[in-house]
């Protein structure tokens, strides 16, 4: 079984323990990503989102011919807990099949893909997707490391990923990336 994970976020830099067998591919399927989800670290991470336009996601191939160990493999990367349903998304292809990632997943030859399936979260509530207006003053807010910390991560997100948040960011806010 060809296994691969899809990434748009610190996945792409720090896989940590995930079976990672390629390099990281810019070319993967056009998903809604935004930068709508604050993450445990404070920083502004990227999430699907809904709302969102379509960008390519980056993918790579697991080194693993096993779903429900690739799988397990993303949960304990992202710390998403067993107890939570919704933390890590699956496609297996399995006859035929209509929609864009089964259409991408197809053309490179896969059985399987997986992606982190955390939704946007703000001021704690799972779901809520920020207006860009809250996300620019939740970043104004932020002050030593943890603000270090989302400067970084916003650096470290591939420059592909220059979504509407990410250019208000920048503008508004200064930030270099």
């Amino acid at each position: 079984m060809n296994i691969a994970c899809l990434g748009w976020g610190s996945l792409i830099w720090k896989a940590e323990g995930l079976p990672i067998a390629s390099s990281w591919h810019a070319d993967g399927p056009h998903l809604p990503i935004e930068f709508s989800r604050v993450g445990d670290g404070g920083e502004l991470a990227t999430a699907l989102c809904i709302n969102a336009p379509v960008v390519p996601v980056h993918w790579a191939f697991l080194n693993t011919a096993n779903l429900e160990l690739a799988v397990a493999a993303l949960r304990k990367r992202e710390q998403i807990p067993d107890s939570r349903e919704d933390g890590v998304g699956s496609l297996v292809l399995a006859g035929k099949m209509d929609g864009t990632l089964a259409a991408w997943a197809a053309a490179k030859q896969l059985d399987a893909v997986i992606w982190t399936a955390l939704p946007p979260r703000f001021n704690g509530i799972e779901g809520r997707i920020p207006c860009v207006d809250d996300a620019l003053a939740y970043l104004r807010s932020l002050t030593g490391e943890t603000l270090s910390h989302a400067q970084d991560y916003l650096c470290q997100v591939p420059a592909i990923f220059d979504t509407p948040y990410r250019r208000a960011i920048r503008e508004q806010l200064g930030w270099p990336c």
